[in-house]
């Protein structure tokens, strides 16, 4: 199947944006890899979870402190995304390749499959950011519609209502139906997912029957299943309402392109760099607490330009590729914070949902 290509007219700029970064690691003498912030981290979500579940499931609390605790381990699943498996199946978590996947693998133990995560986040949508039909993280269809190329139905008019629903459902719909969808298809959108070989099976298969039998199995034989289904639920809500709403509001906000490529050669007018730049966006990029939370991914604009670097170093790098941008008047999508960027997200539904 023929793939969406870009131009080379304006490389000149991808070119000194690369060099510039490139030197500050060179010149600082840090690796592009995580560090002692990005272990530390990696310590306290694994153990909180850890926690989590251990007072929910073998101490049994009372209501009251068992179902907020149920939305912070929904919170804390999100986070171990963000930080842990993100940086490990980008292969920015270390430099040995082991270690890597060993982070990937937290997804697995989550209840999703890295093998698809990695073919879906680092192929198609990386490469193809906000195109319509490659890039599956901007199909929501037929419950939501981001862009003007998606076909409309009349529900959309409401849809600046009821996304929290859908985005609350994200992290249930991702690990019991659309991978299952990808194992049957061996595709995500346009791109084919490579062979699996049997230690790939035994993966995705083992990681389905440990998510059910330690999130599913345990609990309702401990706590039974009327309170599992009511702590569960509120766990996934949570999960999926965070992950729905970061991956949002740096691609689906106001600001943002969804270009469409020519039709007979699928190029796209703008060099690679650009469209990134064109189509992602940061949000609240001097907050600890959101900057902590989404393991760096409001710092997506760094994320998607330079996605083998650990997002512990996207603060610092920040600067470099604003000014760089600044200097070819290339433009840098961002909104100082989190209510700003949530609202554009909203307001972007609204437009969207009305237009023809």
């Amino acid at each position: 199947m023929t793939k969406v290509t870009f131009a080379r007219a304006q490389d000149e700029f991808s070119l000194v944006l690369r060099k510039k970064v490139d030197e500050y690691f060179r010149t600082n003498r840090i690796k592009q890899t995580g560090n002692l912030k990005l272990y530390t981290k990696t310590g306290v979500l694994l153990i909180t979870l850890i926690a989590l579940y251990y007072v929910l499931v073998f101490q049994t609390p009372a209501a009251w402190l068992a179902l907020p605790l149920c939305a912070l381990a929904g919170v804390n699943l999100a986070a171990i995304g963000f930080n842990v498996m993100h940086d490990g199946c980008h292969g920015s978590y270390s430099r040995k390749q082991w270690v890597n996947d060993l982070m990937g693998y937290t997804l697995d133990v989550m209840g999703g499959c890295s093998y698809f995560w990695k073919v879906k986040h680092n192929v198609a949508h990386h490469s193809y950011t906000n195109i319509e039909g490659h890039d599956e993280d901007i199909d929501i269809r037929p419950f939501l519609r981001l862009n003007t190329q998606q076909k409309k139905r009349w529900f959309h008019k409401y849809q600046q209502f009821y996304w929290p629903v859908l985005y609350c459902l994200t992290y249930f719909w991702w690990v019991c139906f659309r991978d299952i969808k990808k194992y049957i298809e061996r595709r995500v959108a346009t791109t084919e997912i490579p062979h699996m070989d049997f230690k790939q099976h035994a993966i995705f298969w083992g990681g389905k029957l440990l998510y059910f039998w330690l999130w599913w199995y345990v609990p309702i034989s401990l706590v039974g299943f009327g309170p599992f289904m009511l702590g569960y639920g509120i766990t996934l809500a949570a999960t999926g309402i965070t992950l729905g709403v970061v991956f949002q509001m740096a691609h689906a906000i106001e600001e943002l392109d969804f270009p469409e490529p020519d039709p007979q050669t699928l190029k796209i007018d703008n060099a690679w760099f650009i469209h990134q730049l064109n189509t992602t966006a940061n949000f609240a990029p001097r907050s600890k607490f959101w900057g902590w939370i989404t393991g760096g991914l409001n710092f997506q604009v760094e994320h998607h330009l330079f996605p083998r670097v650990s997002h512990v170093h996207y603060p610092s790098i920040a600067p470099i590729v604003q000014q760089v941008c600044a200097d070819y008047n290339v433009r840098y999508n961002v909104h100082q914070t989190f209510p700003s960027a949530l609202f554009s997200h909203i307001k972007h539904l609204k437009f969207i949902g009305r237009q023809p």
